[in-house]
């Protein structure tokens, strides 16, 4: 598996406003953030050890497990997440999130 085709398909896109809503809980709920901008750590805005759900409004964006754009990877497209095993994820620990730009 690569995220050379998806890589390939944001770059072309050429989208360039991002917008993203992360949640503590499932299903949208619990204290909510909304991020414009690259956030090496999130659980300091969110004020939860968890990021449970999200909505990605425009954009595409790159989550990484850890904070400072360490750790695994997911590649979130726009959509629901309505539970971090929709992203492809075992936990809600989520330490960075960074907009996928200038990929190439």
């Amino acid at each position: 598996d690569s995220l050379l085709p998806c890589l390939i398909f944001c770059h072309s896109t050429g989208a360039r406003t991002y917008r993203i809503k992360i949640y503590e809980k499932e299903n949208h709920r619990g204290n909510m953030v909304e991020l414009t901008e690259d956030s090496p750590q999130v659980m300091d805005q969110l004020r939860s050890p968890e990021m449970l759900s999200c909505s990605v409004l425009e954009g595409y964006w790159i989550l990484y497990e850890l904070p400072n754009y360490r750790g695994r990877q997911y590649l979130l497209r726009p959509g629901q997440y309505r539970r971090f095993s929709e992203w492809g994820s075992m936990s809600g620990k989520v330490g960075s999130l960074r907009r996928a730009t200038d990929l190439y």
